[in-house]
């Protein structure tokens, strides 16, 4: 696969895993969506998963938070079994962004973010109701939290914009911004270049790298081969549901599976070769057509020329 990139940054991972996937298979019906996939993501590892157009990578992040159960298989997040439902996989410290966004259009950019707060706060409907000083301090924690984030993801000066009303890129930041808002160990992004510009999509890289930095591992899906092979520690890509082949950039690069996944199988010899032979022996046979006699009803033979009107069927130049 000839895609230029660069070396990505020395891993940070301590080689502890934070997610465990075991086996996991997701049918519907008779119908294979994902079958016996195993990966892993360690502490502060970015880990990229890729593949072509319904080789199942959305469904394999619908198992491992909570949205599906797997038919078969296990998830595990730091040693404790997922439960399968996403409030709960999100409490339990896993947290995803998806690939249509899914903002609160007409809330505030500071509303949106302490929505992914609720999961980090603990204030029942009688504190609510009473607006406690208990309440109120929470409240406030959770609105400093969510600013800090803003300023993180590069928001904080929109704070009370509507979402709906934020540029493209800036509403994909937002939803990471919101994901984040619940302190994940491991933050799952489902293409989040998606439909942005190449300033934009080395952005996002740097902002994945920068929440790498500061503890999160995360693990991602794109099409875009330069972002992943510049940003990942590990690729791992699925074809048809199965894991074809996980390693560094460059191994995976090189893996002439990979290349026919995408591209399909190469020619033997020059593309189009045969089909330009074909052509060719085409014109010769029409050409020789054209010099021949034709008889007329005497029985002397005349010469017909190209486009005369010796045949009514006879086409000109142009019309060939």
């Amino acid at each position: 696969m000839t895609t230029t990139a660069t070396t990505p940054a020395p891993a940070t991972a301590d080689g502890t895993p934070v997610l465990t996937a075991t086996g996991v298979t997701m049918r519907f019906g008779g119908l294979t969506a994902v079958r016996d996939v195993d990966l892993t993501v360690s502490a502060q590892e970015i880990v990229g998963l890729i593949g072509p157009n319904g080789a199942g990578k959305t469904t394999f992040f619908n198992c491992l938070t909570g949205l599906y159960i797997p038919t078969e298989g296990t998830v595990t997040y730091r040693d404790a079994v997922l439960p399968p439902k996403p409030h709960l996989v999100t409490k339990a410290g896993v947290a995803r962004t998806f690939q249509n966004i899914r903002l609160f259009a007409n809330m505030t950019v500071l509303e949106n973010v302490l929505v992914g707060r609720h999961t980090r706060t603990h204030e029942g409907l009688f504190s609510a109701l009473l607006r406690t000083p208990r309440f109120h301090r929470a409240e406030a924690a959770s609105t400093r939290r969510a600013m800090e984030l803003l300023d993180f993801t590069g928001l904080a000066a929109k704070a009370d914009h509507l979402a709906r009303n934020l540029p493209y890129g800036e509403q994909r930041k937002l939803e990471i911004a919101r994901a984040l808002a619940s302190d994940p160990g491991l933050l799952l992004l489902d293409e989040p270049t998606a439909g942005m510009n190449p300033q934009e999509t080395r952005a996002t890289e740097a902002l994945v790298r920068a929440i790498r930095a500061q503890g999160t591992a995360v693990l991602v899906i794109e099409h875009d081969m330069r972002f992943i092979f510049n940003l990942c520690d590990r690729v791992a890509v699925l074809v048809q549901g199965e894991k074809l082949v996980e390693g560094t950039s460059d191994v995976v690069q090189a893996d002439e599976r990979v290349v026919a996944a995408y591209l399909g199988t190469p020619f033997e010899g020059a593309p189009g070769q045969e089909e330009l032979a074909e052509v060719e022996a085409a014109e010769a046979g029409a050409g020789t057509g054209a010099g021949t006699s034709t008889g007329t009803g005497t029985g002397t033979g005349t010469s017909a020329a190209p486009g005369t009107a010796t045949d009514p069927g006879a086409r000109t130049e142009e019309d060939r």
